[in-house]
């Protein structure tokens, strides 16, 4: 479905809201106790490094494709496509859009959590309660977009400046709670200072900072609707910007409220026990309150995203034309259904997993990185083959901005470990045999090197279905 009503295109504010509102969702208010749980201020400092300009290095690619290729206007997907092949262009149309599907349970399983902080039979947001009233969350969501949400870049808009509002008013909190004493305490995380202790505590953050900018491509998936093509390399960077200034005080200011041990152990969302710890319980309620109002705009952008993903990858032909079904109100219904069902799929497996929501988050990050890969690798393509229509320091300089993106990308993959990889890999494989049938019934037949990656994906998830009986391998 188009975020926006008939032919209306998009201005630049709206393009910059859609990236900032797909970013600042559910992470966000997590960040506090995640990033303790792993490291103190040192780790923290050099993940948001690495994180920060990795990931400003995509947003640098995402701008200058939406400049080379103005034709490419389904974004991630079809730079995959162009990149490397319609079985790269359905493993980055399938992992982008479980990656918007595993981010809508984040933001369910926060919303639960949330409440309760102050109805005990939500629990963690995993209980018997927490998953039917997010079923029903889901559902009535379902139905309300089906009916046509005209003017949803609009309401996207409105929800992000909303949810801007109580992060605003926290970072205030920060600074006025700050002690120099407490941040001191927590500058190596409570262990021995040293090279091999920081890195061992910054890997454990990696993952957790990708989903946060996970959303940086909303502008670019929208790229068609765009009143302008410029727009769209301009909101990625500017909403980029913007949201790690927000990641980076919300992360490190908290480390000098309390100490890592208190930090770490603060229930889900930790940053409503931070401000509770400043301003008492009034200030708890004022987070939850902002946190509902941010979480459910995210989720709107997410099951947008996700639709728009499926719908441009059928229109494609990568999947089924059944999913580029549209009904009277213009909505993508069929991808909208699939879209839905497996997000209430994953909510039912959230109720086995030990920490769903962490798993969520860094399931997120593994599913849309290779994507982001292929994304980076089609743009440092182009820049070795000679195509970007500038020359000399330039394009050096796009070979470079490419060359860290890629290598960015596949670091974080490896970063996550072998489990994550893994259990991608049993989300990877059904939409892969899908597109092989797929591909089989339109006569056309894959290349050696798709077979080779095919064959490989199926093995992990041989290995991933073993480990989860035998009981080595744990969600």
């Amino acid at each position: 479905m188009s975020p926006a009503a008939g032919s209306r295109k998009l201005s630049l504010l709206e393009l910059t809201a859609l990236v900032v509102g797909s970013m600042i969702g559910s992470g966000i208010f997590a960040l506090p106790a995640a990033f303790a749980a792993n490291t103190g201020v040192h780790g923290a400092l050099l993940a948001w490094a690495i994180a920060g300009t990795g990931m400003l290095m995509l947003a640098f690619v995402f701008q200058s494709l939406s400049r080379l290729k103005p034709e490419l206007d389904t974004g991630i997907y079809a730079y995959a496509k162009a990149g490397f092949g319609d079985y790269a262009g359905l493993l980055s149309a399938v992992g982008y859009w479980l990656g918007c599907c595993l981010a809508d349970v984040a933001c369910l399983i926060l919303i639960k959590a949330t409440l309760g902080q102050f109805f005990p039979a939500f629990g963690d947001g995993t209980t018997v309660v927490a998953i039917l009233s997010a079923s029903l969350l889901l559902w009535g969501f379902h139905f309300l977009i089906l009916r046509g949400i005209k003017e949803a870049a609009l309401i996207n808009t409105i929800a992000t400046v909303a949810k801007l509002v109580p992060l605003a008013v926290f970072i205030v909190f920060l600074f006025l709670g700050f002690r120099a004493d407490v941040f001191a305490l927590n500058l190596w995380g409570g262990e021995p200072p040293g090279a091999g202790t920081l890195w061992q505590q910054t890997r454990g953050t990696l993952l957790l900072t990708v989903f946060v900018f996970v959303g940086i491509e909303g502008a670019s998936v929208y790229s068609r609707h765009a009143r302008r093509r410029e727009d769209v390399g301009i909101a990625t960077v500017a909403g980029f910007l913007g949201v790690l200034c927000l990641l980076v005080m919300v992360t490190i200011l908290s480390y000098g409220v309390m100490l890592r041990p208190d930090l770490a152990a603060l229930r889900t969302p930790s940053m409503a026990g931070v401000m509770e710890a400043i301003a008492g319980r009034w200030g708890a309620l004022f987070i939850s309150i902002g946190l509902l109002i941010s979480v459910l705009g995210n989720y709107l952008s997410w099951s947008l995203l996700a639709a728009e993903v499926l719908h441009s990858a059928a229109l494609n032909d990568a999947m089924p034309r059944a999913l580029a079904r549209e009904n009277r109100a213009g909505v993508p219904d069929a991808a909208l259904w699939l879209t839905n069902g497996v997000i209430q799929a994953f909510l039912l497996v959230s109720w086995f997993a030990d920490y769903a929501f962490t798993l969520a988050l860094k399931m997120t990050s593994a599913m849309t990185l290779v994507p982001y890969l292929l994304v980076a690798a089609y743009q440092l393509k182009l820049s070795l083959g000679g195509e970007g229509g500038v020359e000399g320091a330039a394009h050096a300089r796009m070979r470079w901005i490419a060359g860290i993106a890629t290598v960015y990308a596949a670091s974080m993959l490896l970063a996550g470990g072998s489990r994550y990889l893994m259990l991608s890999s049993l989300l990877y494989v059904p939409g892969s045999i899908l597109f092989w049938a797929w591909q089989r019934h339109r006569g056309l037949a894959f290349r050696p090197a798709e077979t080779a990656v095919l064959l490989l994906l199926c093995v992990m998830a041989a290995a991933a279905v073993v480990g989860l009986a035998s009981g080595w391998l744990r969600l």
